[in-house]
């Protein structure tokens, strides 16, 4: 690995404008928008049932996004019901992003909102610290399990804040997205961040079951365009080629024969598809559901 390439957590506004991009230019939010439409509100159906409160804990929430598309959806199916939502989030710009949301947000009367500026770990030490084992009904980490450095620990002491009837939901990337092949053949040629795993939904079907822990997985398809990562100089290419490899600035600081062989392996069928003259990156999701 050449000296000059550093990981893209190193900064934190090109992380940030890097993954902006991967946004606007995949079906991410649209695919988990999908999953709330069709499969969310059977999951949530017994959650609040007998019960005067909705307790749900986000990990990882974020700018808020699908926070509220979650709560949206249990307010239909327990109208009128109050809602204690409580969200674990690291980062204050987004704490204040989400915060925001809520502000011009309507029809969130009956949800009370609680911010907690920490990371899952932070949170659950303090927890086991104060022996706080509030239970909730539901749970949720979406995209956020990269981050943690003990996966098998923090999956064991949610699961073991579950009331009856309640669930976690879990979102990452899918075993079968161009991910798992990319970080399974080139993570040890890119630079590494503690701050970053390797983790596809089937390490963590792995680790549920050496927990013992019941699940069920739903795969949907999702793709990111990153045809501008063909075109030399492309400013958005750029910042794409950025965010796939989490190396800041990769087009300028990878050595040339890494560069070649990943733009190769990218527009194989394992990786992509072309489509309308787009090349079109797997990014498949899972959403992992945990029983009690």
């Amino acid at each position: 690995m050449a000296s000059s390439m550093r990981s893209l957590f190193s900064e934190h506004s090109r992380y940030v404008e890097a993954f902006r991009r991967f946004l606007s230019n995949s079906t991410e939010h649209q695919c988990m928008q999908e999953f709330m439409d069709k499969k969310l509100p059977g999951i949530i159906s017994r959650i609040g049932n007998a019960k005067s409160e909705i307790r749900i804990l986000s990990i990882g929430g974020g700018a808020g996004e699908i926070d509220l598309q979650i709560l949206s959806k249990v307010q239909s199916q327990y109208p009128g019901i109050h809602i204690n939502n409580e969200v674990v989030e690291p980062s204050a710009e987004q704490i204040a992003k989400y915060k925001e949301l809520v502000a011009k947000t309507s029809n969130l009367e009956n949800i009370k909102f609680a911010w907690h500026k920490e990371t899952s770990s932070e949170y659950q030490n303090k927890m086991m610290e104060k022996k706080e084992f509030q239970k909730w009904d539901f749970i949720h980490m979406i995209q956020m399990l990269y981050y943690v450095k003990d996966i098998p620990a923090t999956l064991k002491f949610f699961h073991g804040l579950l009331a009856a009837s309640a669930k976690i939901l879990i979102i990452l990337v899918s075993g079968t997205s161009g991910w798992d092949k990319l970080w399974k053949k080139y993570g040890s040629r890119l630079p590494r961040d503690d701050f970053c795993l390797y983790i596809t939904s089937s390490d963590l079907m792995q680790t549920l079951d050496n927990l013992g822990i019941k699940y069920n997985c739903y795969d949907l398809p999702s793709t990111m365009d990153i045809s501008d990562c063909f075109i030399d100089g492309n400013e958005n290419g750029d910042l794409l080629w950025d965010f796939l490899t989490e190396t800041l600035n990769f087009n300028t600081t990878a050595p040339p024969d890494l560069k070649a062989e990943i733009l190769k392996d990218l527009q194989e069928p394992e990786f992509s598809v072309k489509e309308e003259g787009k090349i079109l990156f797997n990014n498949n999701l899972s959403f992992i559901v945990v029983e009690p």
